[in-house]
């Protein structure tokens, strides 16, 4: 790697499926290695805008998405080496199951980054097949280094001495411990997932009892040793793939319990390109921030807050005026909805919202729509020319109304779909979560036509 490489203690905390209990086990060693005096660096593998403000609350620390499918392998390892570099430990939690994903999975980023795996295991339903799953994990794919495992649920010390006995006797992992499974944690749940860390769904007791459970039945010892075994990092580059500029336009960011899925790594991008984020509340400020150059209003909760911002006349208006007037305006997924007619919430009630698009947003009973998305322009935009590819993540529980062919869009999806709807050439609008990660240039390009309006 070189002379000026690294090595950063880290492990890849990675669960056999989706309810393993993985992000239980991540946020109970988060913050028993922080009690124990440990500085740790918090990761996310993948889309996720959740799991992050949990971690948030364990570590003290803000956490960053690390996702090779969106972001590009360079841009993960960059990311990792600049936040990690200033902790004494880095721990990143996987997505779904440890292969799933393919190349947004926590096995292709462990690979990446040089990452021991510790796989979480729920062992509430078995014994000694335990050894036969941990074997085909280390198995399918040599390159991915499972080196631990923590199993959870464990019901007993009878259970835990089988478990234990037949994933010493078959398998190259040890087992650093377990939590049992009478513990009393349980982080509340909506429908897009665990509730996030701004509404405080864990407070500090809880997180100290799971802190203690974790360091009375895993062997943390052990695990350090193990994140001590990382492979070396090249040197940290600046976010966003540029120097640093002087801020030279302010752009609004909608930020409140409505508007709160941003990549951490995206702001920083927009940072890096000149930018000035002012952050303001379209549920509770009655007008827009004064001297600003664009808006970005990101994904989140516009359905549980509905009856609130539409109350909020004099902001739907800022808004609305603000985009009718040929202003630079971009809103995904929450914001999206934000920008339409209205929004049908899960009662049938209807919320006036800011007007911009002539559509309505109605939630639906089921997932409307899950997966990564690469669209391709087909129009000029905040972003750049026709032919530039975006990267980004799409999940959402509402739908919209047909929008009309008056209505341009930008967007061509991988699946054929046209999508991202342009106002006045300057209002973007779209279900995508985008990432810049994949795409640097788009940041700046975003920062640029801002400045020039």
């Amino acid at each position: 790697m070189g002379a000026s490489s690294h090595r950063i203690p880290g492990v890849l905390l990675a669960g056999t499926h989706s309810g393993c209990g993985k992000t239980t086990v991540t946020l109970g060693l988060m913050a028993a290695l922080r009690q124990r005096g440990l500085a740790v660096a918090p990761f996310k593998c993948g889309p996720d805008f959740i799991d992050p403000t949990l971690h948030k609350l364990a570590t003290g620390r803000v956490s960053h998405n690390l996702d090779p499918w969106m972001c590009g392998d360079a841009f993960v390892q960059g990311c990792f080496t600049r936040h990690a570099s200033a902790a004494d430990v880095a721990v990143v939690e996987g997505v779904m199951g440890l292969f799933d994903g393919a190349a947004g999975s926590g096995a292709h980023l462990a690979k990446v980054l040089g990452l021991p795996v510790v796989l979480v295991i729920d062992a509430r339903s078995m014994a000694e097949s335990a050894a036969a799953v941990v074997k085909g994990f280390e198995e399918l794919d040599p390159a991915v280094r499972v080196a631990g495992v923590i199993l959870n649920r464990v019901g007993s010390e009878r259970h835990l001495g089988l478990l234990r006995d037949a994933i010493a006797a078959h398998c190259r992992a040890e087992v650093l411990g377990h939590l049992p499974r009478d513990q009393a944690f349980v982080i509340p749940e909506r429908h897009l997932g665990l509730r996030m860390g701004s509404e405080k769904p864990l407070d500090e007791a809880a997180i100290d009892r799971l802190a203690g459970t974790v360091t009375r039945h895993v062997d943390l010892g052990r695990l350090a040793a193990l994140a001590a075994t990382a492979a070396p990092q090249p040197p940290a580059k600046a976010a966003g793939g540029s120097p640093l500029l002087p801020p030279r336009v302010r752009i609004g960011i909608a930020r409140d319990a409505a508007f709160c899925f941003y990549y951490e790594e995206n702001l920083a991008s927009l940072a890096a390109a000149g930018a000035e984020p002012v952050e303001f509340s379209p549920l509770t400020d009655r007008a827009l921030p004064a001297n600003l150059a664009g808006l970005y209003l990101g994904g989140g909760y516009p359905e549980l807050y509905a009856a609130e911002l539409a109350a909020n006349q004099g902001m739907r208006a800022a808004i609305r005026d603000w985009s009718l007037s040929g202003r630079p305006l971009y809103a995904e997924c929450g914001g999206f909805m934000y920008l339409t007619g209205g929004i049908h919430d899960s009662d049938g009630r209807f919320h006036p919202m800011a007007g911009v698009f002539p559509v309505e947003a109605r939630m639906q009973r089921g997932r409307a729509s899950l997966g990564y998305r690469e669209a391709t322009l087909t129009s000029p935009t905040m972003f750049g020319r026709p032919g530039v590819t975006l990267r980004g993540h799409e999940f959402h529980y509402s739908a919209i109304g047909p929008m009309p062919a008056t209505v341009a869009r930008a967007y061509r999806l991988g699946d054929g779909r046209e999508e991202g709807y342009l106002i006045n050439q300057r209002t973007l609008g779209s279900y995508l979560h985008l990432h810049f990660g994949g795409t640097p240039e788009a940041a700046r390009r975003f920062v640029r036509f801002c400045q020039e309006q």
